[in-house]
This record gives structure tokens, C-alpha cells and sequence, in this order.
């Protein structure tokens, strides 16, 4: 009985450490892009997204210490909406289209 929950720990872990890298990584792209181009491509404010980001991260790390995984699926949502809709609208109105 030890052995799965081990596995499904270490499974746990590695899941909230992709999480845990992509809101970094989502959140430090958002400080380095230009607050004009998020108003640009009609999304929400650059300072909007660092918190919700930020806020992301601190849900994170609620996550890990044991406040349950809802914490930890909220951030994910948050983090996946940035980069799979925010993040390319407001790469491509930076450097234009990509052909």
C-alpha cells in the first residue's frame, strides 16, 4: 500500500512542478511585454494579468502545502487562459504575424 501512495505522491509532485514552472514562466512573460499591447489585442490590462498571475503562483504554493487541489486547479485555469489566449495574441500584435 506504501508503494502507490509513493507513486501517486511522486506523480503529484511532478504535475504541481510543470504547474508551478509554467505560472513562472507565464508570469514573467507578462512583466516583460509592454502594458500597451494587451489593451492592443482587446484583453484584459497588463497589471490585471500580474496579479492574476501572481495569484496564481501564491494558489500554487497553497496547493502544495496542503490547502487542498482546488487552490492548485484554479491556478492551473488561470495560467493555461494566459497562455494558450493571452500570450500568442499579444506576441504576434509585438512582432507581427508569422507566415
Amino acid at each position: 500500500m506504501n508503494v502507490v501512495h509513493g507513486v501517486t505522491g511522486m506523480i503529484l509532485l511532478v504535475l504541481w512542478l510543470a504547474a508551478f514552472g509554467a505560472t513562472v514562466f507565464a508570469l514573467i512573460h507578462a512583466v516583460r511585454q509592454r502594458p500597451d499591447a494587451f489593451t492592443a489585442v482587446d484583453k484584459m490590462t497588463k497589471p490585471i494579468w500580474l496579479a492574476i498571475l501572481a495569484g496564481a503562483l501564491v494558489f500554487l504554493l497553497l496547493g502544495i502545502s496542503g490547502f487542498g487541489m482546488l487552490t492548485s486547479f484554479i491556478a492551473i485555469i488561470a495560467t493555461g487562459v494566459y497562455l494558450a489566449d493571452v500570450r500568442p495574441k499579444v506576441d504576434e500584435v509585438q512582432r507581427g504575424p508569422r507566415w
